[in-house]
């Protein structure tokens, strides 16, 4: 399948710089033809005015209409079979069996969204009735529902180049709201972003929808990115990527003339807490467990568990000492990128220099390419709270243990830390009882907490929250998984008096689309 290497600014390739780069194949550190052109500032300012323009339109379009749009780019991304996955293969080194399940995940948010926005009640419709006759005053006719932001600027992560990439979950929820997008591709793997965007332009002709409904430039400097944010056309941003990135975009939405929303998950240490009980009967499974989970994909995922608190006990020496094992049996695997293997590298090497932390083993470096080698490292509550850096994320396959003296100073340690992403704990039920008290303070901590589990693994779903509080994201009370992500690029708009003919659909009497309101207080589809 043939790769251009040029921008979509809406339905037009285009390619006006003279700034090209290429992709690098992460497993043999070589370059993947074709060259990719970055974006001129022009070439971004024209994919937004296109957005604006086509947002008239799209944000018209009815929920049914939106969700067969949502499931012909799900179609079309099908249609693209091997090709897409090969390409994404070599610019990422990630094996064919992950890229296909990514690629199916990918898929079913889509038709998530669609069968969401098809339903139609995710618009929280509230209706209000006049009451002409109230005294002292009468009471007007007051209704209210979600609208889409306008359009809105997505930046494509390197470790999910489906899920949260082009056509990811920030994409689709933005499309789902009634938003028109423009997508940063990342430049880890241009030729997969190139792909998954043509599958959209397809679905948008399929679907007869405005030139400018969806754009993408490319471009490996900040540029790029900046001018998205800064054009004043643009009214939300999506991101997923480090802390540095996502707190750069964050800052700069907000110095505008016009402040806009920035949601960035920027990633977490995700600590899982061992409580006595556990520790002493499922030490072996434990160890075990929690090695796949820090290694599982090279351990370049945004839940990785990076952090493990356990008290001190013999129980404690034998599990380190599990542990210890099977990261020593670990073998490396190839990373995404260079730039992300020398960020990991640079993350041990800090650490192996920390007062009071200990390299307790490393795994395997087998094969060739940008390899990441497993580690655990071992460090005690006392250096925990004298270093703040010891919550910082080290991005790949390395987690770093703590032991604290009991359930007091674990306490201690819970309130010390920041937000992340996700909480574990491991309990029996008697230790679940008994720090019933320690998994309520974890709460103010992070978005989604776990019992006897491993934080690797995002389920897709209504209910899941992938999200936490600053730094692990810009904003705690949102999710970039599940369908309340979609509340991100709408916001709730009044209509106060309107005739009915000049009111939505979803707001009108008599309920033409049959979706759940709420009636006066009461929640009906009557």
């Amino acid at each position: 399948m043939y790769i251009t290497g040029l921008n979509f600014t809406g339905k037009t390739l285009t390619g006006k710089s003279n700034t090209i780069f290429e992709a690098e194949n992460p497993a043999l550190g070589s370059k993947i033809a074709p060259s990719f052109h970055e974006a001129t500032q022009e070439e971004v300012g024209e994919a937004i005015q296109k957005a604006n323009m086509a947002f008239k339109d799209y944000s018209r379009k009815s929920g049914p209409e939106k969700a067969t749009f949502l499931e012909a780019i799900a179609d079309e991304i099908m249609a693209l079979g091997k090709a897409l996955i090969q390409r994404c293969k070599e610019e990422t080194g990630l094996p064919e069996a992950r890229l296909n399940g990514e690629r199916g995940r990918t898929v079913d948010q889509l038709c998530m969204f669609a069968r969401l926005v098809r339903e139609g009640c995710w618009v929280d419709a509230r209706i209000e009735k006049a009451d002409p006759s109230r005294d002292p005053a009468p009471k007007p006719d007051v209704r209210s529902m979600q609208r889409a932001l306008g359009p809105v600027g997505i930046f494509g992560a390197s470790n999910f180049p489906f899920a949260f990439s082009v056509a990811g979950g920030d994409t689709a929820s933005a499309l789902a709201a009634g938003c028109t997008v423009v997508v940063k591709a990342h430049p880890a793997h241009p030729g997969t972003c190139e792909l998954v965007a043509s599958a959209i332009i397809k679905a948008i002709e399929k679907c007869n929808l405005p030139d400018g409904t969806f754009s993408m430039v490319q471009g490996q400097s900040t540029s790029v990115g900046l001018a998205i944010v800064r054009h004043p056309l643009i009214k939300a941003i999506g991101f997923t990527g480090s802390f540095r990135g996502g707190k750069a975009l964050f800052d700069e939405a907000n110095a505008r003339t016009e402040p806009i929303p920035v949601y960035a998950e920027m990633g977490s240490a995700n600590p899982v807490i061992i409580l006595p009980g556990a520790l002493k009967e499922r030490k072996e499974s434990i160890a075990k467990d929690l090695t796949a989970s820090v290694t599982l994909g090279v351990g370049q995922f945004c839940t990785n568990p990076g952090l493990v608190f356990t008290e001190r006990s013999e129980e404690e020496g034998s599990f380190r000492e599990l542990l210890s094992n099977t990261i020593k049996e670990a073998s490396s695997g190839v990373m995404l990128s260079g730039g992300l293997q020398q960020s990991y590298k640079r993350g041990l090497e800090k650490l192996s220099q920390t007062n009071g932390v200990t390299l307790l083993a490393e795994g395997k470096e087998e094969g060739q390419g940008y390899l990441g080698v497993p580690h655990v490292f071992q460090s005690t509550s006392e250096s925990f709270f004298t270093d703040e850096t010891l919550e910082e994320e080290v991005f790949g396959p390395s987690t770093l243990t703590v032991s604290v003296k009991d359930k007091q100073d674990l306490l201690k340690v819970i309130g010390k830390l920041k937000g992340h992403l996700t909480i574990t704990v491991h309990g029996t039920d008697e230790d679940l009882k008994n720090y019933a008290d320690v998994i309520r303070s974890l709460e103010q901590k992070a978005g989604r907490l776990i019992i006897n589990g491993y934080p690797t693994g995002v389920e897709v779903c209504h209910a899941m929250v992938h999200g936490g509080p600053f730094p692990a994201t810009t904003d705690s009370r949102t999710t970039s998984v599940g369908t309340t992500a979609i509340t991100r690029f709408a916001r709730p708009v009044c209509y106060q008096n309107f005739p009915g003919h000049l009111l939505p659909d979803e707001l009108k009497d008599g309920n033409p689309l049959k979706i759940w309101r709420l009636m006066d207080g009461n929640l009906t589809k009557e």
